[in-house]
């Protein structure tokens, strides 16, 4: 229950107040362009954006790039394809690039749709996607959360029938940002890729110290590890994302894009090179991201908000022993969230800003 994306992320610094973080003084943000925003901006917390990004090194690469523009970037999608495989031990034909990850979801579920096969997914994930496979034919499956709000393995294996062609795992999952154990995951997927396709989509991985899957799709054609550079990279504006896959199969999402090498443009991809190999700035974010979510969790749990432990980068809160209406004091304190995601607990989700962005948020709520 995405809010419309309409309304540009208000970019600030860091303020430490009540924390007694000295030692994230010395990550002051010079690296940031903190700008004089209206004030009738809405301080954007529904997106799960990065709200420090793009790095330095990204908007310069950008800045040059403009310039040539006027040129298609097959070269330069190559040279980031190559990166990509590189960092994760893969090769080039392993990779295919794309205008935000969402287009790998998407190609994904069409493959789905091509048989009128069925998609399992769970109930309460990041499941836009699978909208458009159904339109083509394909049917949704929904297998509910564990109690602990992660991926039921286990229920989404039996869910898998013999017309099963796809199967989706977000990991850590949007919208709870629960983790799977690596070994649990790794048997889920030899088992289940048997049968059809795993799609694990790894949107938040880097926010995480979690081993990725990628390592899988070497000799197994049926695993589809989807990932970004919306996230942690600060892209989310630029639409970076990629899919890394066995070869045979890359070349079978290959034909079901449009067009493979004008799908990412001049800038965007010189800012996803930049940013790939950033590690200041992933450590930087990763740092300012866990002061401000430990700040929040604590004060939600002041208000007796109950929160879902995460290692990403937005926080799953329950509104059940809230009294107030949550929803209209951050209208009327211009804050952007979600929504209810599950009725039962009254389960929404906030995306974690700067201090700045958390502290306005309690106070709005308080």
């Amino acid at each position: 229950m995405e809010n419309n994306r309409r309304d540009w992320f208000k970019k600030t610094g860091l303020a430490v107040l009540g924390l007694s973080l000295t030692s994230l003084e010395s990550f002051a943000l010079d690296d940031i362009d903190v700008s004089v925003i209206a004030e009738d901006v809405p301080v954007r917390l529904s997106s799960n954006e990065n709200p420090y990004g793009p790095s330095q090194a990204s908007r310069a690469a950008m800045a040059a790039a403009v310039n040539g523009s006027n040129r298609y970037a097959w070269v330069q999608t190559e040279k980031l394809a190559e990166a990509i495989a590189k960092k994760n031990g893969l090769e080039a034909g392993n990779v295919l690039m794309s205008p935000g990850s969402m287009e790998m979801l998407d190609v994904a579920g069409r493959i789905a749709a091509k048989t009128k096969g069925s998609i399992v997914i769970s109930a309460n994930t990041f499941g836009y996607w699978v909208n458009a496979a159904m339109q083509l034919g394909a049917e949704r499956i929904e297998v509910p959360l564990t109690k602990d709000k992660k991926n039921d393995l286990d229920a989404l294996l039996k869910a898998m029938r013999a017309d099963t062609r796809l199967v989706y795992i977000c990991n850590p999952n949007n919208p709870t940002g629960t983790v799977l154990k690596t070994q649990e995951l790794i048997a889920f997927i030899n088992e289940a890729s048997k049968k059809a396709i795993v799609l694990v989509d790894e949107a938040y991985i880097e926010f995480t110290d979690e081993v990725s899957m990628c390592s899988l799709v070497k000799d197994n054609k049926n695993v589809i590890v989807v990932r970004t550079f919306s996230k942690i990279y600060g892209l989310a504006g630029a639409r970076i994302g990629y899919a890394m896959a066995h070869a045979d199969t890359i070349a079978v999402m290959d034909k079901l894009q449009a067009y493979i090498p004008g799908g990412v443009s001049a800038v965007s991809g010189a800012g996803a090179l930049a940013a790939l190999n950033d590690t200041a700035f992933i450590t930087k974010t990763r740092t300012l991201n866990e002061a401000a979510k430990s700040f929040t969790v604590q004060e939600f749990k002041k208000l007796g908000i109950e929160c879902i432990s995460t290692s990403t980068n937005f926080i799953y809160f329950s509104l059940a022993n809230y009294k107030k209406d949550f929803f209209k004091l951050l209208e009327s304190n211009k804050i952007e969230g979600t929504g209810i995601f599950e009725e039962d607990g009254k389960w929404s989700r906030i995306t974690i800003g700067t201090m700045e962005d958390m502290q306005k948020l309690i106070k709005a709520i308080s």
